[in-house]
């Protein structure tokens, strides 16, 4: 069953596009015609919304049958066919930009991710996405991430405790900051800005920290320092041609809001066929 989220981007998404009606779909094809579609990937790519599909169709009154060719996570080449659809021609044309927005969007997402994933093997480390999301389609794009290869971070601001520099600030200190989470039962992560802070943490217990803008030879440095007492994190700006100069300073995560914040839509087209 697909998530309440996602089943809600579907519909906005739908209303956004057809409003009212496809007024030229309705004025050019008669109602009984029938149709079938396929979806074809024109790059290599790595193949992510594949679930989205049925429910766009649903959506609009049902009657279209659909076929997944490959699922979340393939990697297929230029020209493969991703999915063929059938049914009657208006649902097919009335659904068609909003079925490939949304798997261009995800499958470039799950691209991108993967390359991220590819940029680090053998380091040990391992790439986290970030909350820097499309507004109302983050379990999407989380779950085109995950297709893809990397591992995803905290959801929201719910289900983990992060505490970066201006909660740090607010709280009054590292110190007063880290006694206030004690409590939590979600997982505890701190942001450290200083050397100064960063003994800080460590001195109050601190299992996870969050490195941010530093250089590769500073993560190093600072990772060293830390000698094992706490996972780490490292984020700032880290794109797909640093990532594995991050990940080899010896951090068990680095985090690219790239991932999600800059994916290029993938090259997906739809073929409509009497």
């Amino acid at each position: 069953m697909i998530a309440a989220d996602i089943e809600d981007a579907i519909r906005r998404a739908l209303d956004e596009d057809v409003g009212s009606g496809d007024v030229t779909t309705e004025a050019c094809v008669p109602a009984d015609r029938r149709a079938a579609g396929t979806f074809l990937a024109r790059e290599d790519l790595v193949v992510a919304g594949m679930e989205v599909l049925p429910a766009v169709y649903a959506r609009r009154g049902g009657g279209v049958s659909v076929t997944a060719l490959h699922r979340d996570g393939d990697r297929v080449p230029g020209d493969a066919a991703l999915a063929q659809v059938e049914g009657p021609a208006r649902t097919l044309l009335e659904c068609e930009r909003v079925a490939l927005n949304f798997l261009q969007r995800l499958s470039g997402v799950a691209t991108l991710a993967s390359q991220f994933a590819a940029a680090v093997e053998g380091t040990g480390c391992r790439v986290l996405d970030t909350r820097k999301t499309t507004p109302g389609l983050r379990r999407l794009e989380k779950m085109a991430a995950a297709a893809g290869g990397v591992t995803n971070h905290r959801f929201g601001l719910f289900d983990a405790v992060l505490i970066k520099n201006n909660h740090i600030t607010a709280a009054g200190g590292v110190r007063q900051a880290l006694e206030a989470t004690r409590h939590c039962a979600v997982p505890v992560e701190i942001e450290v800005r200083t050397r100064t802070e960063l003994d800080e943490a460590l001195a109050c217990g601190a299992t996870r920290l969050l490195l941010d803008n530093l250089t590769p030879d500073q993560a190093r440095e600072w990772i060293a320092h830390i000698a094992g007492r706490a996972s780490v994190e490292l984020s700032g700006g880290i794109t797909l041609e640093t990532v594995r100069a991050y990940a080899g300073t010896g951090a068990d995560f680095v985090s690219a809001g790239a991932i999600t914040h800059s994916a290029r839509a993938a090259d997906i087209s739809f073929r409509l066929e009497l």
